[in-house]
């Protein structure tokens, strides 16, 4: 690092709040965005913050620490995305926020370069250009993954929780559950089923599991052959698993397709598979 870029970094580090404040005066009227310029003192309060964070992000290039620059980039990305995540502001919006506090920010390095005079080089412009534009760059590029990465990580928490509420395992007695099949039978294909089931076996202390297929109008090859390594799977845990609810027409289709399911336990009726297995553990109706 050398004298001239050091300078430069005590200058921008002490007009911080300067350039934040001439930042904020470029913000418009705007309905609904955190970017407005009615958007009241608590959204103010966040974006004074969160400029300050970006400002101090870019000007740590200065450094010639390219480590320093990635930590803080990385730290800066990661709250800005929950942030403007938990603000429901898209990204090009966050952008050309972005856009702004560059040409903000460059301001400031021009402001400086002329309050020095000859003592700033073309050079030391070109290099200032090339390290500062870079940064930015970076954090466009950084946030967008970012943002990209955390939407992600919540659709497939939500999907995961859609699934584990489309798959309830209602408890007949202590150790017996019941699985209840509607609609078609691709359950066994998808990820979230073969995730949360077993494990929900084991939380609620299961032993055998009923797998109701009452609700399911059609069956086909692939998911038969899903089924058996998920019965598998169960049996490995120690619990037992049976087919219930096979109903004429799944019968019927099973048949022709040369479906094979005599390797499973199999039942018309629920009420018929508890009535021949637990006939004492279950109420008379």
């Amino acid at each position: 690092m050398n004298a001239m870029d050091k300078q430069l970094y005590d200058y921008m580090i002490a007009n911080l709040p300067t350039i934040t404040n001439k930042w904020l005066t470029l913000r418009e009227e705007k309905r609904g965005s955190i970017y407005s310029l009615k958007a009241g003192e608590s959204a103010e309060v966040l974006l004074r913050q969160q400029n300050r964070l970006t400002n101090l992000t870019v000007t740590s290039i200065l450094l010639n620490d390219k480590q320093l620059f990635e930590t803080n980039k990385e730290e800066w990305a990661r709250e800005l995305a929950e942030s403007r995540i938990k603000s429901n502001t898209s990204i090009p919006e966050v952008l050309g926020a972005l856009s702004k506090a560059r040409q903000t920010y460059w301001s400031f390095v021009n402001e400086f370069a002329k309050t020095k005079g000859i003592g700033v080089t073309q050079d030391d412009l070109m290099r200032w250009g090339n390290s500062i534009h870079s940064a930015f760059d970076e954090l466009y590029t950084h946030y967008s993954e970012t943002y990209y990465e955390i939407m992600n990580a919540r659709l497939a928490a939500q999907q995961r929780l859609i699934a584990e509420l489309s798959y309830p395992i209602i408890k007949l007695t202590k150790s017996i559950g019941v699985l209840p099949i509607i609609g078609n039978i691709d359950t066994f294909r998808g990820e979230g089923f073969w995730d949360s089931i077993p494990t929900k076996c084991v939380e609620l202390d299961i032993t055998h599991l009923f797998i109701d297929l009452s609700g399911v109008s059609e069956i086909d090859t692939i998911e038969v052959q899903q089924m058996k390594p998920f019965m598998q799977v169960l049996k490995l845990l120690g619990i037992n698993s049976t087919l219930t609810g096979i109903c004429p027409e799944i019968a019927k289709s099973t048949v022709q397709l040369g479906l094979e399911l005599n390797h499973f336990d199999t039942y018309n009726s629920l009420k018929q598979a508890l009535s021949e297995l637990y006939p004492l553990a279950m109420p008379e109706n």
